[in-house]
């Protein structure tokens, strides 16, 4: 069995580790897929079977030492979804009654009517304008 055969043979079980992967989403096979298509890179490059074996190993032990704890940790996190107060920081409004950083004036956001305050105290929006809310304090939007 010559170098070209060897590299052949670390391709199919680069696929084999990553048909797993598709099925399972375990990373580990895809970590080890990795491994042994860098084998299959060894051996294209003429190494023998015991480089082509550590070379597998070395790489497939580091991906599950160093990327593995970041690709759990990013499983864990799931996406980021805002709730409550939290979904309304950022959303767009529109100016119902005057608003200032003095009195309260009136916004209507997400289809409900907000008090809200400018939050530089120099600027004034009127009715009518687009307002993006920064911050919510109470039952008060603050709104630039």
């Amino acid at each position: 069995m010559g170098s070209v055969d060897s590299w052949v043979w670390w391709l199919l079980v680069a696929v084999g580790l990553g048909l797993p992967l598709a099925v399972t989403s375990l990373p580990e096979f895809g970590m080890f897929a990795v491994g042994a298509a860098v084998a299959a890179a060894a051996a294209g490059l003429g190494a023998d079977a015991v480089w082509q074996f550590v070379t597998f190993i070395a790489i497939s032990v580091a991906m599950l030492v160093l990327v593995r704890p970041i690709a759990y940790r990013q499983l864990r996190k799931g996406p980021q979804v805002r709730m409550g107060i939290e979904a309304l920081q950022g959303a767009t409004a529109i100016v119902q009654e005057r608003v200032d950083g003095g009195a309260e004036g009136r916004i209507k956001l997400n289809g409900e009517i907000w008090s809200a305050r400018a939050l530089h105290p120099e600027r004034v929006y009127e009715p009518g304008q687009q307002v993006d809310v920064v911050e919510i304090q109470g039952a008060t939007a603050l709104v630039v």
